[in-house]
């Protein structure tokens, strides 16, 4: 008997747009058994936001009351942006308490890193980077991969990743907390109390539409910042969206990251789907993760993380 979920939508940023993708989204969690509540946050716009910043803050803080049960999975509708603009209304020691002794957990990925980010610096709250509602489970092309390893990944105490990184890469293992996220998100976060001070971390980022320079860029401000000098690796996950110009003269997002790697002197290493795109792997923010490099091989093992305990009937497993 597959694991029956308790799944609650929010969202935290932008509007739902493609309201078929929001319905077939649902309805495919539905099928596998699992039970939708908050199926009214897709229906919320407000300029570009799904609803005011309270509005949405406090679907997030209601996570915090002691008068109703916690869900076991909390997903992100869509990305875009506007989660910023809620920190500063989030109820940290209560959703601290709240999480404390229960497997609640919270999925999201692009715009969503803020959240995870504060959530882990406040309220030492793991989460998953991974799929999000319209444009992952909600397309028209469900991508096998992408849900069968965010399932496992949701319901494991452990999980696992492979891919090819380059036969240039040279062989290591480190181990370390694994976190990050959308990359510009993640620079909006430098100087303030919302981005965790991570220490021997293994940091992956990821970024879509942005121009080489730019990645280039924000990957110096971690690096001035202090943030880089804290960790043992580098993720480097899809960065699509480039437009090169005539005055680039051919410097493109392959000749950034060389520059950067260079600098930094962290190993770096390319390959790993996750984030925007449509495929992708399920990431546990927080979790312990050992990254292992053999003959251009690369390997991610993490665990010690928050993940939705299996109920009653004790599988780990989803349809």
């Amino acid at each position: 008997m597959p694991t029956r979920l308790d799944i609650r939508l929010i969202a935290p940023s932008g509007y739902a747009d493609d309201r078929a993708a929001c319905a077939r989204g649902i309805e495919r969690l539905q099928a596998a058994g699992h039970t939708v509540h908050g199926g009214d946050v897709v229906d919320r716009v407000m300029l570009r936001f799904a609803g005011g910043d309270a509005e949405r803050a406090a679907d997030i803080n209601q996570l915090a009351r002691t008068d109703r049960p916690l869900p076991d999975l909390v997903m992100a509708v869509c990305g875009g942006y506007g989660a910023i603009a809620l920190l500063e209304r989030l109820d940290y020691d209560g959703l601290a308490a709240r999480f404390l002794d229960e497997s609640c957990v919270l999925v999201g990925h692009g715009d969503f890193t803020v959240l995870q980010c504060a959530l882990y610096a406040r309220s030492a709250i793991g989460t998953l980077h991974g799929p999000m509602l319209v444009r992952d489970f909600g397309q028209g092309y469900l991508r096998e991969n992408t849900w069968r390893h965010f399932w496992h990944t949701a319901l494991s105490p452990r999980t696992e990743m492979s891919w090819a990184c380059g036969e240039g890469q040279h062989d290591m293992l480190v181990e370390g907390t694994l976190w990050g996220g959308n990359l510009s998100a993640l620079c909006s976060l430098i100087g303030t109390p919302y981005l965790p001070r991570i220490d021997g971390g293994i940091l992956y980022v990821e970024e879509t539409g942005e121009q080489a320079y730019r990645v280039e860029r924000m990957l110096y401000e971690l690096k001035l910042a202090g943030v880089l000098d804290r960790q043992r690796a580098i993720l480097v996950g899809g960065l699509g969206g480039q437009r090169t110009s005539e005055y680039d003269n051919g410097y493109d997002i392959d000749h950034a990251l060389e520059r950067f790697v260079r600098a930094c002197g962290l190993p770096m290493l390319r390959g790993l789907a996750f984030g925007h795109g449509q495929d992708k792997w399920t990431l546990p923010f927080g979790g312990h993760a050992a990254l292992e490099v053999v003959a251009g091989t690369a390997r991610l093992a993490v665990f010690d993380y928050r993940y939705a305990r299996a109920p009653l009937d004790g599988s780990t497993t989803s349809a």
